[in-house]
């Protein structure tokens, strides 16, 4: 029993330490290569023809701090589409000074967060179209630096990847696997392959010229889907188009939850789908999870616990979380896998909640 029990335990530490090391190989990679926005030299570029568009659905809490950076880009326009919100979302808007409209109830099989932007699409009169969530902040400068990476990248498609800005404790458990597994899957240079199954995309930020978004029928493209970002992204390959993906540095950043909860509740509605909308495939994903940031610690094994930090610490370089607390956020490794179960159980049921809003899948 013992012997068997030491093979299968070899087993495991391998297939862990080889999917870690092969994660620290692209992890590497992307260091090297992955765009950060940054600030142009010379004189700012005109922006008359940028609109700035906002699908906001009780955001209240979030606009007061992440509003009036966005106004003070220089942006042709900044739309608000208030989206049924029972909290002041669009009153507040309009007092901080953005143009607001009332979104159209929610048409058979389409999703939300779809179908405000493809509203957002239709009012904008820019040539070129930023689609931003409300919990993301812009500094001074931000717009400029991405028409100048849009400019050396030369896409159809560019979406950034915001610096986490995570605060509270429960906010640090899960939120930092989004860039661990984003950042160590797929390397930044095959983004520009034709391949639509090497794409990638951050909802949080997505800009378009107007003339392909509008060709390939805008947000309509995702109507039906609740993770409609990487979605976006493979469909918009297949019809010939290109895509790129920089990261926001210091210059774009977004406080995706506030607690753990709310954390649990964002995972649960996304992991479905993150895992193709197989549900055996979101069961593989936790066993994965499990051994692969657990387990290591239960065995003693310190050449995985080795790498499973290594693949941490790089991935806050990358994306410049290196203050005191962020790179604390490591120490939380091995209850990675115990603190998203519950999200995972969320994700497994048949209809998911969000914003009030709910969803079969």
């Amino acid at each position: 029993m013992s012997r068997h029990r030491c093979s299968w335990e070899k087993a495991a530490a391998l297939a862990v330490g080889l999917s870690l090391a092969a994660r620290i190989g692209t992890l590497l990679v992307n260091a090297a290569t992955f765009p950060h926005l940054r600030r142009p030299a010379g004189p700012p570029p005109d922006l008359s023809g940028v609109s700035l568009l906002v699908p906001a659905r009780d955001e209240a809490h979030n606009l007061p701090g992440t509003l009036p950076g966005l106004l003070r880009q220089g942006a042709g326009e900044v739309i608000v589409l208030d989206d049924g919100s029972r909290d002041g979302t669009a009153e507040l808007a309009r007092s901080l000074g953005a143009r607001v409209i009332a979104g159209q109830p929610l048409p058979p099989g389409w999703r939300g967060k779809p179908w405000a932007c493809q509203q957002l699409g239709a009012a904008a009169s820019g040539s070129v179209l930023v689609f931003t969530d409300a919990d993301v902040t812009w500094q001074p400068g931000a717009l400029a630096a991405l028409l100048d990476a849009w400019t050396r990248e030369d896409a159809d498609l560019l979406s950034v990847w915001p610096r986490q800005d995570n605060r509270s404790p429960g906010e640090r458990f899960l939120t930092p696997m989004v860039d661990t597994l984003t950042l160590g899957l797929l390397p930044w240079p095959l983004l520009r392959w034709p391949q639509p199954a090497l794409s990638a995309a951050n909802g949080q930020v997505m800009a378009f010229r107007r003339r392909p978004y509008q060709e390939e029928g805008g947000h309509a493209l995702v109507r039906g889907e609740l993770l409609e970002d990487f979605a976006f992204a493979r469909r918009f390959k297949e019809r010939g188009r290109t895509l790129t993906l920089v990261l926001g540095g210091d210059l774009i950043s977004v406080r995706m939850y506030r607690s753990y909860r709310e954390t649990l509740e964002g995972f649960g509605k996304n992991s479905l789908a993150a895992h193709g909308g197989h549900r055996a495939g979101l069961a593989l994903g936790a066993v994965a999870v499990f051994f692969t940031y657990s387990w290591p610690y239960l065995t003693r094994n310190r050449t995985l616990v080795a790498l499973g930090l290594a693949e941490a610490l790089l991935v806050r370089v990358i994306t410049r979380r290196t203050r005191p607390d962020e790179l604390a956020e490591v120490l939380l490794t091995p209850l990675i896998a115990p603190a998203g179960w519950p999200s995972y159980l969320l994700a497994a049921r048949r209809q998911v909640a969000w914003k009030g809003r709910r969803y079969q899948q």
